[in-house]
């Protein structure tokens, strides 16, 4: 029996799951101080995807090459000193008598089952994965299981980027009357202020001025961009962020039917088509289905791509229907002018993408490092807008606190060239927003 105080003393040992590595190939590094072991069964899974051309492959090369530079300074059965004072090691150990109902053929349960024979040999064992279920089998068998939560971010609290006030009539004067307030609460760059008049029933939109200082209104809104006009507060930041050439990057984060893609999709066209700010719009989003997979399509690239792509050629639809510009009649033309791309993630790696105004839609489907991956493709004179909604995920290793979208909300607030704002009102059609609400 180990002595009080004992358990805490006792270095703790990391049992890494291969989706770890595939989240973050550098995840590693995170464990500080610690015993982190590989299972074989791990690097045979490495071994498989690497020759997948998705971000998997990407993911299982990059892990495998972390693990080749790592080799250098030791052997893996002995321990390899890792430069955050860890020690690196894999294993192929399993129980000499292993639980009866546990299928030894399946590469997961093995790895599990490694946890629970180091455990069995008086480590302090913490079993990491991403996978759920495997999880709650390491569980079962009494090891701890926890999520790698290195990237997680707290969904609840996540940052907004409007922030809303009650205020007196009498400021609500002053505001409209000089078209700004003196202002001595700390506002993030970029974070707007909605005022509310709940008793005149009035309100009103302003942004900081460059000392922090003063409110400063928004002017009322005029127009149409490219046919598209904001319909309530939060569409209207939207469009001042992405209109806003200053702001290199931006998110926006809602619920289904905000407008969240539409609004992106018309801002970027007006900038390259209007205003000639970037030399073209290139719009992407991840492969993943929703629901059972629909497996290999036919054709060449686009035509693969279409099916893939049809809410992105939904909104440039809609947007053409109002943009009245001469000569301007189809997105087949706007492909042939190379003034629109629209094209794959798996096809966007290792390109660099200056002066561009890249929209990555549905990007909750995608990890942190997926994310980091893409944003750091951005050239000089390139804007990024990412959307997505972080409730309605399709990648089984991701949820609302985890995926790539949150984190970098959380992760880039405070910073200059970054603006966010959370959408919160379907505009798509009342049943819409039903569903989106009650659902």
């Amino acid at each position: 029996m180990a002595v009080p105080g004992e358990e805490e003393k006792r270095v703790k040992t990391f049992i890494l799951d291969t989706n770890v590595l595939i989240h973050n190939p550098e995840s590693i590094n995170s464990f500080r101080e610690s015993e982190i072991i590989i299972p074989l069964e791990v690097l045979e899974e490495l071994d498989k995807l690497k020759t997948f051309p998705d971000q998997r492959g990407k993911s299982a090369r990059e892990a495998i090459r972390f693990l080749d530079s790592a080799l250098g300074h030791g052997n893996f059965k002995e321990g390899v000193k890792l430069d955050n004072g860890s020690v690196l090691k894999v294993s192929y150990i399993l129980p000499r008598d292993p639980p009866e109902g546990i299928a030894l053929e399946k590469n997961d349960n093995r790895i599990i089952l490694c946890a629970w024979a180091l455990q069995l040999e008086g480590k302090r064992v913490f079993f990491v994965s991403k996978d759920i279920n495997a999880r709650v089998k390491a569980t079962a068998l009494g090891i701890k299981a926890v999520d790698y939560e290195k990237q997680k971010v707290d969904i609840a609290t996540l940052y907004q980027g409007v922030r809303e006030m009650d205020a007196s009539a009498e400021t609500m004067s002053r505001l409209e009357g000089t078209g700004e307030l003196p202002w001595k609460d700390h506002l993030l760059p970029n974070e707007y202020v909605l005022l509310r008049d709940k008793v005149g029933g009035r309100s009103r939109l302003a942004r900081p001025d460059a000392e922090g200082g003063r409110l400063l209104a928004l002017r009322e809104w005029e127009g149409t961009i490219c046919g598209i006009e904001p319909l309530n507060d939060r569409q209207r930041v939207a469009f001042e962020l992405l209109l806003d050439d200053s702001v290199r990057l931006v998110t926006l984060v809602g619920k289904a039917g905000t407008g969240k893609t539409l609004l992106a999709i018309a801002a970027g066209l007006h900038k390259t088509l209007e205003e000639r700010k970037y030399a073209r719009m290139l719009v992407t989003r991840p492969v993943i289905p929703v629901g059972k997979d629909i497996g290999f399509l036919p054709g060449e690239k686009q035509a693969k791509m279409a099916a893939w792509m049809q809410p992105i050629f939904d909104n440039l639809e809609q947007i053409l229907g109002v943009y009245r510009r001469p000569n301007l009649k189809s997105i087949d033309q706007l492909v042939k002018d190379k003034i629109l791309e629209v094209e794959a993630l798996s096809f966007i790696r290792g390109r660099s993408l200056p002066n561009m105004y890249i929209i990555i839609d549905e990007a909750q489907n995608l990890t942190p490092h997926e994310i980091k991956t893409l944003v750091s493709r951005a050239g000089d004179g390139t804007k990024v807008v990412l959307a997505g909604d972080p409730y309605q995920i399709d990648n089984m290793y991701l949820d609302a606190n985890s995926n790539g979208l949150s984190y970098l909300v959380e992760a880039f607030k405070g910073q200059r060239l970054f603006g966010h704002v959370t959408m919160q009102h379907s505009e798509r059609s009342e049943l819409a927003e039903l569903a989106a609400s009650l659902l």
